[in-house]
């Protein structure tokens, strides 16, 4: 049975106008009044109705998201995400404005975080890639009261709504792990950053303690670390002599692991023989990747489920500036190991992404 506004005025010994404010959280109702009329709509079972609740603000709920280099297969799905998300809260009132950014220019991230303040938003999705203009952002969203959902990388000394993505100091010790199987008991495993902003990239350098740290704990074998920046990403010629030094210096390679997306740049410029014999482990299941997975030049993918990520960031906005709802500071996402017998069914499983409001 539907359950009316005059039912719970009429149960709480209230006005219909006061229900209708408590509602709507307009305020002007003694805290003890508004106790008892939300006891009241508990008890009766009362669904909020939110179109006619967005309605009654008669304003649209604008969100802003920050995207990097949208032809970045990973970035991609990021935006793939924020768009099945925006869809499905269109008609909520909700409206999702993007802005690119370079993601390797730190001052254009400053630039690009400034215009989604001068907007005025009511809520931000955004992946803080550089720490001291992200720190500076979040502070500044938390001086003007605006929620932010982080993703890709977490600040805990930050501030912000929450964030969704992998635990990363967990998903480095995990490939480090991934790499261990079948390693000689002595042998070098290069830690790669296809990166050019490596060095204050806080997602990074988690995923690198957390590599470190599996190897310093099994003493069973004894593993030199080698942890390698390479901001030329994008010029094969420039990576493929790069690693054809680097192998000719360490000849006992056995492993290499991709802290990122980009592994498949690294097989992309190297003849298959180049790594015969060294287990690669990446992120991502993005099409060049999984290229590589099926090949058999990569050995594992660990999955960070970019569009989950995209989605998920703009769902718990939503779900905080529409339905006041509490929203959990820290949402980790599984680390899924994927390799070439079980891809395809990451990739024809029919994944849902539940709108997750009442």
């Amino acid at each position: 049975m539907r359950v009316r506004i005059k039912d719970i005025a009429e149960k709480a010994g209230v006005s219909t106008g006061t229900v209708d404010r408590v509602i709507h959280n307009r305020g002007n109702v003694a805290p003890s009044v508004k106790a008892q009329v939300e006891q009241v709509m508990n008890e009766l079972g009362y669904k909020r109705n939110l179109i006619a609740s967005t309605l009654a603000y008669n304003r649209t709920i604008r969100l802003a998201a920050l995207v990097f280099n949208e032809e970045d297969p990973y970035w991609s799905q990021i935006s793939s995400g924020i768009e099945k998300a925006r869809e499905a809260t269109l008609h909520y009132g909700v409206w999702v404005d993007t802005f690119l950014c370079d993601q390797r220019n730190p001052q254009h991230f400053a630039k690009s975080v400034q215009q989604i303040l001068d907007s005025r938003p009511d809520g931000v999705l955004v992946a803080p890639l550089f720490l001291k203009e992200g720190t500076q952002f979040l502070r500044t969203c938390g001086e003007k009261k605006i929620p932010v959902a982080l993703i890709n990388t977490q600040m805990s000394e930050a501030k912000a709504l929450c964030y969704i993505g992998q635990d990363s100091y967990q998903s480095g010790f995990v490939a480090a792990r991934l790499l261990n199987f079948g390693m000689k008991k002595r042998a070098t495993v290069l830690l790669l950053n296809l990166d050019s902003q490596a060095a204050d990239a806080q997602h990074l350098l988690d995923k690198e303690r957390g590599f470190r740290d599996y190897f310093r704990k099994d003493h069973s074998k004894s593993v030199r670390i080698i942890a390698e920046n390479f901001a030329a990403y994008d010029q094969p010629k420039a990576l493929q002599s790069w690693f054809g030094k680097f192998l000719q210096n360490h000849p006992d390679l056995a492993g290499i692991f991709v802290t990122n997306s980009r592994a498949y740049l690294l097989l992309d410029a190297l003849e298959n023989k180049t790594l015969e014999d060294i287990n690669v482990v990446g992120f991502d299941l993005v099409p060049p990747n999984l290229a590589h997975l099926k090949a058999n030049r990569i050995n594992f993918l660990i999955n960070q489920n970019p569009v989950l990520q995209g989605y998920m960031g703009i769902i718990n906005l939503v779900n905080h500036i529409l339905l006041k709802q509490k929203v959990s500071e820290v949402q980790y996402l599984p680390l899924d190991i994927v390799v070439r017998e079980n891809c395809d069914y990451y990739l024809k499983g029919n994944l849902s992404y539940p709108l997750a409001i009442y």
